[in-house]
């Protein structure tokens, strides 16, 4: 769990960025996440995980919804592409040197990234709940619980991402002078794609589990 590969492709980008590469960890993943959770975190988790094997199936709703969830999945993911790539309303000119509305503009879209993926992934839980599988309800149980309990480190992780930006902006302002806005506005359309597929990980778990369990689409 140490090496290169297996960083998200967010981490991979942005440290492409450094002077020099970091220091592997040296803690596995289990001890790193452990880190994460307090005393009431994992009594909250333990409690949840003694109840799974008592989930009760619900309504079966597979066959409606297994082709649902991939097109929602499709859907989220094109419209906040689609925002990315809108241009800023004041063109940015090789003059300008503020680095505020570009941090202003990278916040909006986390808050649109948020909002739109917490509501798929609400959705998606909820279908994997009323599938009739006591194994999905499990998940959809463990996610819920999951979902709160890294939700405000990894924001806390993910608000420190525009300081990553405005380096870059430093770096392409003294490299490129006269160059730099469109190659700044590449940087940072990248940046909130791998973002948004760093965000999206739960969500395409999810789905993927729940088509491999005999809900694929036909």
């Amino acid at each position: 769990m140490r090496s290169h590969f297996n960083r998200s492709a967010l981490v991979r980008h942005l440290t492409g960025w450094l002077p020099a590469p970091m220091d592997p960890p040296r803690q596995d993943i289990a001890e790193r996440l452990g880190e994460w959770l307090n005393v009431a975190d994992a009594i909250a988790l333990h409690a949840v995980h003694q109840a799974l094997p008592g989930a009760r199936p619900g309504r079966s709703t597979a066959r409606k919804a297994a082709p649902d969830l991939r097109a929602d999945l499709l859907r989220v993911r094109a419209a906040l592409t689609k925002a990315f790539s809108t241009p800023p309303h004041t063109p940015t000119l090789a003059t300008d040197t503020e680095f505020a509305h570009h941090h202003q503009r990278y916040m909006d879209q986390q808050r649109r990234m948020e909002m739109a993926i917490d509501a798929l992934r609400g959705h998606v839980r909820q279908t994997l709940a009323d599938a009739g599988s006591p194994r999905l309800a499990q998940l959809a149980a463990l996610d819920a619980t999951l979902a709160p309990m890294f939700g405000a480190r990894e924001q806390r992780l993910l608000a420190g991402v525009p300081a990553f930006l405005k380096a870059r902006l430093g770096q392409l302002q003294q490299a490129r002078p006269e160059e730099w806005p469109p190659l700044f506005e590449q940087a940072l359309q990248h940046t909130l794609l791998a973002e948004l597929d760093l965000r999206l990980q739960p969500v395409v778990g999810m789905i993927e589990t729940f088509e491999h369990a005999g809900h694929a689409p036909h």
